[in-house]
């Protein structure tokens, strides 16, 4: 406390008693510190650790454990689990637009590679992942509700990358243009 005689009463203020205890606990107990680890620890998502994170998970009703495909669950690691806070505060206060379904995205899968969502018509739409999802990101992506979608709307997911018309001339036997004749 910055100061401690404000805290004792008048009437106590001469018990040497109470002033040692008052002395004491200012020894003992700075509030300005467990405010700050309050701070750093549970209130600033973007420090928030263990016990902290789980609070956030409960404001924004994600769990850290995340059930994979077989049935048996995951816990996620503070990383990984702030990551899906952060989505899922996101997906909470978002309208259903695709350029905010897109930015959920981004966000979220912003180290991994290019995914955004696709309006297909007639009521329906698609969530495009043109990288293979691990085991866990899957699940996030089809069990946590951090991809939200528009009342009435079909959504559809497409996972890895699509067999487009061409190769990989880096890893491939087959020459490319101009590496041989027509006959």
């Amino acid at each position: 406390m910055i100061d401690i005689e404000k805290t004792i009463i008048s009437q106590y203020a001469n018990s040497p008693t109470i002033v040692q205890l008052v002395q004491n606990m200012n020894d003992y107990i700075d509030p300005r510190a467990d405010i700050d680890n309050f701070y750093d620890f549970v209130w600033n998502v973007d420090t928030a650790q263990g016990f902290g994170l789980d609070i956030w998970g409960r404001i924004v009703d994600v769990g850290r454990a995340v059930q994979i495909p077989g049935g048996y669950p995951y816990i996620l690691e503070d990383y990984d689990y702030r990551k899906l806070i952060l989505a899922k505060a996101m997906a909470n206060i978002s309208v259903t637009t695709s350029a905010a379904l897109n930015q959920i995205l981004t966000n979220y899968f912003s180290e991994r590679g290019k995914c955004y969502v696709l309006d297909t018509g007639s009521m329906t739409m698609t969530y495009r992942f043109e990288f293979s999802l691990t085991t866990i990101e899957y699940a996030i992506v089809q069990y946590s509700g951090i991809l939200p979608s528009p009342a009435g709307v079909l959504v559809n997911y497409v996972f890895g990358t699509a067999p487009f018309f061409g190769w990989d001339a880096e890893n491939s036997s087959i020459a490319g243009w101009d590496a041989g004749h027509w006959t």
